[in-house]
């Protein structure tokens, strides 16, 4: 399969929908295609130089992602590209190959964009490099090499998980390449190349994308307050006429019991503890007599209300004997 194709079959699969981006976490998978350019290689102790042709690069990888946009990943990697030695030497023309593995850590932007993830790198590896011409073939010794690399993520909606990956890669030997051809040793400077990859990547157990939301509910109307179904009409010291204010609530009240279901009335009064027990209860009874009077007066049946006298037995705030408490001087009118 052409170079292009296989770049094209990589990219195709960013056409599903994309989706919300997840942070990776737990093991996952990747592989990427893409093109790669060798740069030339200076061969020591001559005026010659290898020069390559754009060419390919492929690699694979496993890895494990922290959650937090941290990742660790073990790759391996081929790349290939057709060159030539100049000034031309017999057997001069041919490809260079390089391959070998690489130990990377990587982290990813996340909270950036919703469906895209950028991510940097850097990594450490071993290498391998390849010479092989019309007459020779050469491999190197074993070099140490390292990465840096950039790149974005973009999860897709065939399956949680998954995500199509696009990015650029710079490597290079620490140091000469040797190569080792019938007893004698040539050196070429440091192997270095560009890559542009696209790829896919898998991580195992992510978690499926959340649904949409459903649409919030009309809100509904707020019912209306209840009417209130107790008052409060309160008393001078020592009386039991109806104040101004105690007739308005009296009038509320009978209006109420005309509004809504109400089978009786209680009308329950209260004295302070500035007079003695009898004279508290007797005092607390014409008050109550006094408010029932009103509410017939204002068109409630008298069957349906009922008096209780209850003296300083029930105050609304506590008090020593003796003490003269407005609170406490007071008839409550209960619609039931």
């Amino acid at each position: 399969m052409k170079l292009r194709n296989l770049i094209l079959a990589a990219a195709a699969v960013a056409l599903p929908a994309a989706v919300q981006a997840q942070p990776v976490s737990g093991v996952y998978l990747g592989a990427g295609v893409g093109i790669n350019q060798m740069l030339d290689y200076s061969i020591k102790g001559t005026n010659s130089k290898y020069t390559s042709d754009l060419g390919y690069v492929g690699l694979g990888s496993i890895g494990y992602g922290y959650g937090n946009g941290l990742r660790v990943e073990l790759e391996g990697d081929y790349r290939f590209g057709k060159g030539k030695i100049s000034p031309a030497v017999p057997g001069g023309s041919g490809n260079g190959q390089q391959y070998g593995a690489f130990l990377n850590a990587l982290y990813d932007f996340n909270g950036v964009s919703p469906s895209v993830v950028p991510y940097l790198g850097a990594g450490v590896g071993y290498q391998w490099a390849r010479l092989k011409g019309t007459r020779t073939s050469t491999t190197s010794d074993g070099y140490v090499a390292v990465q840096a690399i950039g790149g974005a993520a973009f999860p897709i909606a065939s399956g949680p998980g998954l995500a199509v990956t696009a990015e650029a890669r710079f490597t290079s030997a620490l140091g000469d390449v040797s190569f080792k051809s019938g007893g004698v040793t040539t050196k070429v400077a440091a192997a270095q190349n560009i890559s542009g990859l696209v790829g896919l990547r898998y991580a195992f157990g992510a978690p499926a994308a959340a649904p949409a939301p459903a649409p919030a509910p009309a809100p509904m109307a707020t019912p209306a307050p209840a009417p209130a179904r107790s008052f409060l009409v309160f008393f001078d010291w020592d009386k039991a006429d109806l104040t101004a204010r105690a007739k308005q609530i009296i009038g509320e009240a009978a209006d109420t019991s005309k509004k809504v279901a109400t089978t009786s009335i209680d009308v329950a009064g209260h004295a302070d503890k500035s007079g003695t027990a009898p004279y508290n209860k007797a005092l607390s009874l014409r008050r109550a007599q006094a408010v029932a009077a009103e509410l017939v007066r204002l068109g409630v049946k008298e069957k349906d209300i009922v008096i209780t006298a209850f003296g300083d037995t029930k105050p609304l705030v506590p008090t020593a004997a003796g003490v003269r408490e407005p609170q406490n001087r007071r008839v409550e009118i209960v619609l039931k």
